[in-house]
């Protein structure tokens, strides 16, 4: 677990971002917040066509048409157009109140009672001085599988977050709000026109989900287009012509019952996709 701690690498110490302190009731956990997942997209830059040079993007004033230097820049937000109400970093900071160094429990829930989607993003949290009111805390959440609901500021924002047990450590989870979410009335999806599904069709693919279903591990997953993407690029630096394919979506075809038959009996052919247990075996690692 601690390998994904935020860049951490066997023999290199975890760097935390937040430190602060976790409170439900009247005990208090003093805790480091860690990064608990890494970016691994391919990441480009911008650069000038004619003679590959890098694009500088540089801060210019308005007004007077000149670069103007970071210590010159602060924020402000616009009342009118073009007036705006500057604040100091310091000023900022101190809208937050105790929020920018305190976690406040406020209720516990069930874990699972919180959709996915409400999840924005996972840090992992670490014991900082009082260790044991770090393994209380993680013990209770562990039996109770129960979630803490809180806030805190950070970068200068406010977040809802859900604190709850993750294997041997704690996790802390950022937690949208419910106007952030969109809702799907107001999706332009629509179904008129669409026949029922038959009961046949419906046991056909009930049948084809038991037939690939299988336990989740998350090492079973790669980023494939990534690594097409470099390998691309690595082709590409040694001079080698690239071939386009064209992309094409699948033709679903007319017969709705024949895709599904076929789906099944092709699943059925390759064991289902897993093994005693709902596991697929796994493939020697080289």
């Amino acid at each position: 677990m601690l390998e994904a701690l935020g860049g951490y690498r066997p023999g290199m110490a975890p760097r935390s971002i937040w430190n602060g302190t976790i409170t439900f009731g009247l005990v208090n956990v003093p805790i480091k917040l860690y990064t608990a997942t890494e970016s691994k997209t391919v990441r480009f830059h911008q650069v000038h066509v004619r003679d590959g040079s890098r694009i500088e993007h540089r801060r210019i004033c308005s007004k007077e048409d000149k670069e103007v230097p970071y210590k010159e820049v602060v924020k402000g937000y616009e009342v009118s157009e073009d007036k705006y109400v500057v604040l100091e970093k310091d000023e900022v900071k101190a809208a937050a109140g105790d929020r920018g160094k305190v976690v406040h429990i406020e209720e516990f829930v069930d874990a699972g009672e919180i959709d996915p989607v409400f999840y924005e993003k996972t840090y992992f949290v670490g014991s900082r001085d009082e260790k044991d009111a770090y393994r209380l805390l993680h013990e209770a959440l562990k039996r109770s599988e129960k979630a803490g609901i809180g806030r805190f500021t950070f970068h200068d924002r406010e977040y809802l977050v859900a604190v709850r047990a993750l294997d041997d450590v704690i996790a802390l989870h950022t937690v949208r709000f419910h106007d952030e979410v969109v809702s799907g009335d107001d999706l332009d999806i629509d179904l008129k026109g669409a026949r029922k599904p038959s009961k046949q069709e419906v046991q056909m693919a009930a049948q084809l989900i038991e037939t690939l279903q299988r336990e989740f591990d998350a090492e079973d997953y790669e980023d494939t287009y990534r690594a097409s993407v470099l390998d691309l690029i690595k082709r590409k630096g040694k001079g080698e012509e690239i071939d386009l394919v064209a992309q094409e979506e699948p033709d679903q075809g007319d017969d709705l019952m024949a895709a599904l038959k076929a789906s099944v009996d092709a699943g059925k052919g390759n064991g289902g996709g897993k093994t005693r247990g709902g596991r697929k075996k796994k493939k020697a690692r080289s």
